[in-house]
C-alpha cells in the first residue's frame, strides 16, 4: 500500500478546495491517503532576512513529512486569477529546505471554485510550477461552479460528469504509483 498526502492550499477553516480534495480522496482505491492542514505548518511571508534566522520549524516539518509520501492530491484556490498568498508562501518556504521538495512523485492537481472555469487559472498557475519542484503531475481537473456541483452535507460531487471525470484524474494518479 502506497501513501498519498493530500491538501489544500488555503488558510479558510471552510475551503471548498479542501473539500474537493478530500473528495478525491475518497475515491483512491488500494493506498493510504493522510489529509494535511497547511495552516498547522503555517510560516511568516518569504523574507531573506527571516531565512539567515533560519527556516521555521513548522516549514522543516512539513517537507520532512511530505517526504514520507509516495504521491500527492493538492488543491489550489484562487486568488485573482493565481495562487493565493499562503499556498505560494508555503512552496517559497519549502523549497528552501529542499528545491526538489516533491521528490519526482506523481502529484494531482485540483481547483474549484463558485465560478465557472473553477480556479482555472490557478490550477494552470500551479502546474507550470511543478516541474521547479520536481513534482510530477499525472492529472490535472478543475470543478467550476461549486455551489452548483458539490454537496457539501454529503462531501461528494453530484454533477455525474464532473464525478467521472474526477475518478479518471485519480485512477491516472494511483497508476503512476
Amino acid at each position: 500500500m502506497k501513501k498519498i498526502i493530500a491538501f489544500a492550499g488555503s488558510n479558510s477553516s471552510t475551503s471548498i478546495n479542501m473539500q474537493l480534495v478530500k473528495y478525491a480522496g475518497s475515491l483512491v482505491a488500494y493506498n493510504e491517503v493522510e489529509y494535511l492542514d497547511l495552516r498547522d505548518f503555517d510560516a511568516p511571508i518569504y523574507s531573506a532576512d527571516i531565512e539567515k534566522e533560519g527556516i521555521p520549524q513548522p516549514i522543516k516539518n512539513l517537507v520532512a513529512k511530505l517526504a514520507g509520501a509516495d504521491a500527492y492530491i493538492i488543491g489550489t484556490p484562487e486568488h485573482n486569477g493565481s495562487l493565493t498568498a499562503f499556498l505560494k508562501n508555503t512552496i517559497d518556504w519549502a523549497s528552501r529546505v529542499e528545491a526538489k521538495f516533491l521528490g519526482g512523485k506523481p502529484v494531482l492537481l485540483l481547483s474549484t471554485s463558485n465560478g465557472k472555469r473553477g480556479a482555472a487559472g490557478s490550477l494552470e498557475d500551479l502546474n507550470n510550477k511543478m516541474k521547479y519542484f520536481a513534482g510530477d503531475v499525472a492529472a490535472t481537473f478543475s470543478l467550476g461552479s461549486f455551489t452548483d456541483s458539490f454537496d457539501t452535507a454529503q462531501g461528494v460531487v453530484t454533477n455525474e460528469e464532473e464525478k467521472g471525470r474526477l475518478k479518471e484524474a485519480t485512477l491516472q494518479l494511483e497508476n503512476k504509483l
